[in-house]
């Protein structure tokens, strides 16, 4: 007789190491969502001559009209940030309805395939030059909803290969034979088994857009003088990097450690298959 040994419950992860690296993110955008209250000055105001050197008046110096480099940063990451968290959070709600609804609709799922493989072709940089060009005066929402149509193709292929599973498992076989609608199968039965899998994607479609919308920026796509926008910093600034450098490293450290730091959570927070997954 063969003994049959049945797994006992996974160890919760210890605290510690969840906190540790999802706390740096939250503080970070705390506090780009708020730095507009802690400005000393006006964004649009000369206050010291241009590319001005830091000083006891400006802590990061002047840039190429003379203003204050810190309170442009601190009012320049709450539009990328707020930007940033609506495209997420409207790829990652578009893709797991569709990713669940197409697992369980042969003619859906078809369809769903094969309008993810064409726009998956389509380069990200192409597809965001075309609406700017066809949205003139778009700025930041053109690029948002730009980022959005770009990045939700992929997301349901993710979604759709980790729901796959689900919906031939027997819990939605029986409630299918219990004549259960698909409504209730991709809601009720599906989509609360792909939390995991939910949470990393967001964090990844999150840096996915920081680094989208920045790149938009400094391509002058969306973003326009004289907007604080950390993207739109670096770009206006580089002709005077050996001047004033902060005016380039610091809105570029910002949008660095914005990506990593939410990155970081995101891992922390999202169980590793589910993240593996969303690499994939």
């Amino acid at each position: 007789m063969t003994a049959v040994v049945v797994p006992g419950p996974r160890p919760a992860r210890p605290r510690t190491r969840i906190l540790l690296p999802v706390v740096p993110a939250v503080l970070l955008v705390l506090l780009a969502m708020t730095g507009p209250l802690l400005a000393a000055h006006p964004v649009d105001k000369p206050v010291t001559a241009p590319y001005g050197t830091a000083g006891t008046d400006t802590a990061l110096g002047g840039d190429q009209l003379g203003r204050d480099v810190l309170s442009r940063l601190l009012h320049g990451g709450s539009a990328l940030i707020g930007s940033a968290l609506i495209v997420a959070a409207v790829v990652t709600l578009l893709a797991t309805l569709l990713g669940c609804f197409a697992v369980l609709g042969p003619r859906l799922g078809r369809l769903v395939e094969r309008a993810a493989d064409t726009a998956i072709l389509l380069p990200p940089v192409l597809g965001i030059m075309l609406l700017a060009l066809a949205w003139p005066g778009g700025g930041r929402l053109a690029i948002s909803v730009a980022a959005i149509a770009l990045g939700t193709p992929y997301a349901v292929r993710i979604v759709a290969s980790a729901a796959a599973p689900l919906a031939t498992s027997g819990f939605v076989e029986a409630a299918t034979a219990s004549g259960e609608r698909l409504g209730h199968l991709a809601l009720r039965e599906i989509l609360p088994n792909l939390r995991a899998t939910v949470l990393a994607l967001f964090g990844l479609r999150f840096v996915d857009a920081v680094y989208v919308i920045a790149m938009a920026g400094f391509l002058q796509l969306g973003p326009q003088p004289p907007e604080a926008d950390w993207a739109l910093m670096i770009r206006e600034n580089g002709p005077g990097i050996l001047l004033n450098p902060w005016a380039v490293v610091a809105p570029g450290l910002a949008i660095g450690l914005l990506a990593i730091s939410v990155n970081l959570a995101a891992n922390a927070l999202a169980p590793a298959t589910a993240r593996r997954a969303a690499l994939r």
